[in-house]
């Protein structure tokens, strides 16, 4: 990683893109690529440390070929993040250091990347004399593991006594409570953007997601689930299963999420300074066993399912309630999730041919 000498910036920030950090990554090209595809120069500035998210880029290059240019830098680079921050129109901000475990690990690290980054961006945005919408993605990790909840298990999953609560899924009111150094960092970075938007006026928004899924997604154990537990799968792989599985979180395709952050940037002058809970909502909330059920119902055959301890501050139940998020970006209805796990599975067949893989539909 250079401090001295900044990456060198595509001619095309000369068109004053649209920047996405981390954007070789699942969401941030599937963004570049949305933003591309409207007709919008996409600066994507990544380091490309991330196994695999340099099929992304190919891709990207590929389709927006005039359209689309790349700064490999780290986001923790001052000069080469300030350089691209320069002429940016505006920002999507997605690098991340994304996993509990390796912030269990290297807590400095992961402070860093998530927060020392997050400040360092935001400073460069407040001394350009012109204001440059900010869409910050966060995480459900803010709000702890919500230890207080009062669940049963109930068809194979944790559920909510309150039915209410399970009805509506928790709002944008529940209380922070930061868990884990992952949690504190994202919580912090978090709470800085909300911060400059209300005392420095930044356009900017914060967006705090469940779980994603979707094409071009490199799941793993410690990020992207849904996507790690069908790659293993059509591998023939063990899954491993931290707790018992009956945890539920509400999971959102990928192309109803690059909805929701694209509107939010054309609608930044009614949401700036605003949180959002972004999910799937009670409607897609499922355990991961249910899932797994799905995955043998598209394969047609039984997985290797493996299990152990809980990970730190794992929630027993997470689903966001979508009503304030819907309503202030006029968001359709999300697709169900089966129906986004076979088209998940399909991309994988189609890009890693397997004959042992069924028909997903």
């Amino acid at each position: 990683m250079s401090q001295d000498v900044p990456a060198p910036v595509p001619s095309i920030a000369c068109t004053h893109p649209i920047l996405v950090t981390g954007g070789a990554g699942f969401i941030g090209s599937n963004l570049a690529d949305r933003l591309a595809s409207l007709g919008h120069h996409v600066l994507v500035y990544d380091s490309l440390c991330r196994p695999g998210v340099e099929t992304n880029v190919a891709w990207l290059r590929r389709r927006h070929p005039q359209r689309v240019a790349l700064v490999r830098a780290d986001i923790r680079d001052t000069h080469s993040l300030n350089a691209a921050v320069a002429r940016s129109c505006a920002v999507f901000h997605l690098a991340a250091q994304v996993a509990v475990t390796t912030s269990m690990l290297a807590p400095e690290d992961d402070f860093e990347i998530n927060v020392g980054a997050t400040l360092r961006l935001l400073e460069a945005l407040r001394r350009l004399r012109r204001p440059v919408p900010l869409i910050f993605a966060s995480t459900n990790k803010v709000y702890g593991d919500l230890a207080g909840l009062k669940l049963r298990e109930e068809g194979g999953s944790y559920q909510p006594r309150d039915p209410v609560l399970r009805s509506r899924g928790i709002s944008e009111s529940q209380a922070i409570s930061f868990h884990t150094p992952y949690g504190c960092s994202k919580g912090a970075a978090d709470q800085y953007v909300l911060d400059y938007a209300r005392s420095f006026g930044l356009p900017a928004t914060v967006l705090r997601m469940s779980c994603i899924y979707g094409a071009r997604q490199h799941g793993t154990e410690d990020q992207g689930w849904v996507a790690h537990f069908l790659l293993r799968a059509m591998a023939g792989e063990p899954i491993t299963i931290y707790g018992n599985g009956r945890q539920v979180r509400d999971i959102l395709y990928i192309d109803d999420t690059v909805d929701a952050y694209v509107a939010a940037w054309q609608r930044i002058g009614a949401v700036a300074g605003r949180v959002f809970n972004l999910g799937g909502g009670p409607e897609n909330a499922v355990s991961l066993v249910q899932v797994v059920a799905c995955i043998e119902g598209v394969l047609g055959e039984q997985l290797d399912l493996r299990f152990t301890d809980w990970r730190p501050a794992d929630q027993r139940w997470f689903v966001s309630d979508p009503r304030q998020i819907r309503a202030a970006l006029e968001l359709d209805p999300p697709i169900p999730w089966r129906k986004g796990l076979a088209l998940l599975a399909d991309f994988y067949a189609a890009s890693m041919p397997r004959p042992r893989v069924a028909s997903a539909r």
